[in-house]
């Protein structure tokens, strides 16, 4: 089984993400993946209730080498290094479950969104499956740290990253990067892709065709913004009117990887070098039309 957990080796702790960059930037793409960290710190996995496979349900395992190739091809890549099960960044900064916690939480704090009542909030409650993470209360100051530490520096990177890109271009396009479970009961025709562009809101669809077309020719069936439209990233950074465009993808594991043993399948690689091809086709077009 593939544990990663730097921590757990007795190596020192990475920093809560890693960006490669490109020796010149060819277009105005930035490429990220929040929910493919996988360094579990410690002190969580001897509080949690889950052994060293149940706990990584969350993960987007391995999203971030699907993406390997942008540097090279002139695009910027962020991935988170924390796991999503620890901190999400994927979610507003401060989405609690009241329950979760030993004391009362900050009135600021988010405790009703949907996220929260599904136990996926900022800090998670439960993994994808389900399964409760905790053997006890968190205090608010533990929340709070994680905050600190992981979701807060990511962000302050994209956003540098979005401002960055847009200054060289006068546009931006930042494709989130993602992987989508299996589900009991999918049809057969289910997609291997879904584009979620907060159903038109978040991205222009000049730019959702244009990678829509890529995946169609090489045969993947993509649906958008079902049931997948874009989370906090999307919602939040996608603002077209100022030029900045985001556009997540969800890719299915079962193209990629074995999602009960969280191993990766010889078809991954099949599936890399389609996505680099795409990034590459996408690296040399002409994004003017993005600009405001």
């Amino acid at each position: 089984m593939d544990l990663p957990m730097a921590l757990l080796a007795g190596q020192s702790a990475p920093g809560p993400f890693t960006l490669l960059r490109p020796t010149r930037l060819r277009a105005p793409l930035v490429f990220a993946s929040p929910h493919s960290g996988r360094v579990y710190p410690a002190e969580f996995l001897a509080e949690s209730r889950l052994d060293a496979l149940a706990v990584r349900r969350s993960e987007d395992s391995f999203v971030e080498e699907l993406f390997a190739a942008a540097p090279e091809l002139g695009l910027p890549l962020l991935a988170a290094t924390f796991p999503r099960v620890y901190c999400d960044a994927n979610r507003e900064p401060w989405e609690l479950d009241p329950n979760m916690f030993d004391g009362p939480l900050p009135a600021w704090v988010n405790s009703a969104s949907p996220r929260v009542g599904a136990g996926l909030g900022t800090i998670a409650r439960v993994v994808a499956s389900g399964q409760p993470v905790y053997r006890r209360r968190l205090a608010f100051s533990e929340a709070e740290a994680r905050v600190q530490r992981c979701w807060q520096p990511y962000h302050a990177a994209l956003a540098e990253l979005i401002a960055e890109t847009r200054a060289a271009f006068g546009c931006c396009l930042v494709i989130d990067c993602h992987s989508m479970p299996a589900h009991p009961g999918q049809p057969a025709n289910a997609p291997d892709m879904v584009l979620g562009d907060a159903h038109g809101t978040a991205c222009a669809t000049k730019a959702v065709r244009r990678v829509e077309e890529q995946l169609w020719g090489m045969g993947y069936r993509v649906r958008r913004n079902d049931p997948y439209a874009g989370g906090y990233v999307t919602r939040h950074y996608g603002r077209p009117r100022e030029a900045v465009h985001v556009l997540q993808i969800e890719i299915a594991r079962s193209l990629y990887m074995d999602e009960a043993a969280i191993e990766r399948l010889p078809a991954m690689a099949r599936l890399q070098h389609d996505l680099t091809s795409m990034i590459a086709a996408l690296a040399g077009m002409d994004w003017s039309i993005l600009r405001a």
